[in-house]
């Protein structure tokens, strides 16, 4: 179990070294980052067919429901196992540190044989750390490159923004918003005054860092799609990224592949340079680089405690089912599933929500919990964030098939959990195309999701272009939609034309949206109040 923000509960088979599910609190329509609830806990204790054998516990912060083990630590010492007894049963009880959760997660689900010495990097809000990984699993902290470097990279933008407010710290969707508005940045060194913000903010170790102490910056308030904001935001990223570089460079020299876990894994302009350094052998990112992975590797961490191994089978689609509930039919035309029909209203500008099987683990909508549409004009872009209720500067990603990711885009390297940088070769793709000329695009092959790659075979043979807009199913500020009543709702509330749900294809009639005074009620969905107040497209 991982506790605090981003909570999730994950289950291994030891056995079989493989990954059962990992379910995420978020997930179903829960706010997001939200700990462990009831609800989860309970749906996942369903899924078992017996009291298991270990039960694990990631650390936090010390104090945090009593955490006896805390955030930072990697060496043995650093963590507890002891017994319990649950429900009448002798069970093994195992705790260790959130620093020790991301690094053996990353090292778990990494596609490299066991025994490989790997380098591994965590960088997130409060850890920005290189370790080395033995060929016997013996781990050695190589250093500290930069103390709490997913913090500062957030905050610059409650330093741009009017409307944040708080005394202290940042939010922490804004990390990704900030990774938007870099596109936006002109190329170019550092000016006096982005210099002075560079040297004030890296070096820091103080957090959080309070906004008013920078009111008389020239960034404060300055608001956020400012140009002069945006050269600053594509300055820091780059010495962000720089002082980690050259950190590696110096001390991490055997060539080994790099594991990288922590939130700042799900930067994919840094992901991208990291492959690009030339300093190592492969790069892997888990899917679940962030928080939303750290019940996995806590699961791994245990069960190289107890077995002695350290890797495990995964599949991305471990995530809960969906519950198909009950749904008032008026209003909805409903198909069996035709790829070409639904190829064809997408081609004709339709916005399909798409549902198959399990969600996703990790944050990243990877054609299981997705929303779909045409990738071709920037009207669908605009569109789409409307639906989304985001601002108009959030990218939307592209999902290609695999064989022709060379044709579209510049990586000819499968990227399957979007987690990479590509410049675009097509300039058919405006919708998916961001300000730079850059795309996240997710791969698909056949063995990886078939629906997906079927969808996209039709509409490749119907368009030219095996490429769709890929944004995740959600109501804004919850993870992802988990059943049919709040697919339906949100739909009707959002303005999608309609949506798949495995075998069937659901189409809205014209008129059976929602009015913009209705779309403001809170409904009650997934066990949480939520507020539907997305745009009609």
């Amino acid at each position: 179990m991982k506790p605090g923000h981003d909570g999730a509960i994950a289950a291994l088979d030891t056995s079989a070294a493989e990954l059962i599910y990992s379910y995420e609190a978020e997930k179903d329509s829960f706010a997001r980052y939200s700990t462990i609830n009831p609800t989860t806990i309970l749906e996942a204790a369903g899924r078992l067919d017996a009291i298991p054998d270990v039960f694990a516990v990631g650390g936090w912060h010390i104090g945090f429901n009593q955490d006896p083990v805390g955030y930072y630590g990697i060496a043995q010492g650093s963590d507890i196992a002891s017994e319990r007894t649950v429900f009448g049963r002798k069970v093994h009880f195992y705790s260790s540190t959130h620093e020790r959760s991301h690094l053996w997660g990353s090292y778990g689900m990494s596609p490299f044989p066991s025994g490989m010495p790997c380098y591994a990097l965590i960088w997130e809000g409060w850890s920005g750390d290189f370790y080395e990984i033995d060929e016997n699993l013996q781990v050695e902290h190589r250093g500290k490159a930069m103390a709490n470097p997913g913090h500062k990279y957030s905050f610059l933008y409650a330093l741009a923004d009017p409307k944040f407010a708080l005394p202290k710290g940042h939010r922490i969707e804004d990390a990704g918003k900030l990774m938007a508005l870099c596109a936006y940045g002109q190329i170019g060194s550092p000016d006096q005054d982005e210099q002075a913000l560079i040297d004030f903010v890296l070096p820091s170790e103080v957090y959080p860092l309070a906004k008013e102490d920078l009111r008389n910056s020239p960034y404060y308030n300055i608001g956020v799609t400012h140009q002069k904001f945006t050269n600053l935001a594509r300055r820091v990223s780059d010495a962000i990224f720089d002082s980690f570089h050259t950190f590696a460079k110096k001390n991490l020299t055997k060539g080994y592949p790099l594991l990288i876990s922590g939130g700042c894994g799900l930067n994919c302009e840094w992901n991208r340079r990291w492959l690009e350094t030339n300093l190592f052998s492969d790069v892997f990112i888990p899917p679940c680089a962030n928080d939303t992975g750290s019940a996995i590797g806590t699961a791994v961490d245990a069960m190289r405690h107890f077995t002695g191994n350290a890797k495990i089978k995964w599949n991305v689609y471990s995530g809960q089912p969906f519950a198909h509930d009950q749904i008032d039919l008026t209003g909805l035309e409903v198909h069996p599933l035709d790829y070409g029909q639904v190829a064809s209203a997408l081609l004709d500008d339709k916005v399909i929500g798409w549902v198959q099987g399990n969600c996703e683990i990790g944050p990243r909508a990877l054609g299981n919990r997705s929303i779909l549409a045409a990738p071709f004009s920037k009207a669908t872009h605009e569109r789409l964030n409307r639906i989304k209720n985001r601002e108009s500067f959030r990218p939307i990603a592209p999902v290609c098939l695999e064989d022709d990711v060379a044709l579209h885009f510049d990586l000819a390297r499968p990227s399957p959990y979007m987690l990479l940088f590509q410049k675009v070769l097509d300039s058919r793709l405006e919708a998916v195309t961001h300000a730079d000329g850059t795309a996240r695009a997710q791969t698909v092959s056949r063995n990886q999701n078939r629906q997906l790659f079927q969808l996209l075979t039709s509409f490749k043979a119907k368009s030219g272009v095996g490429v769709l807009c890929n944004t995740s199913l959600n109501f804004n500020g919850t993870g992802f939609i988990n059943r049919a009543s709040d697919l339906l709702t949100y739909a009707r509330a959002a303005g999608l034309d309609g949506f798949v749900i495995n075998d069937a294809f659901y189409l809205l009639k014209a008129g059976t949206s929602r009015c913009r005074a209705d779309r403001k009620r809170p409904h009650k969905v997934g066990g949480a109040f939520l507020q539907a107040v997305a745009e009609n497209g």
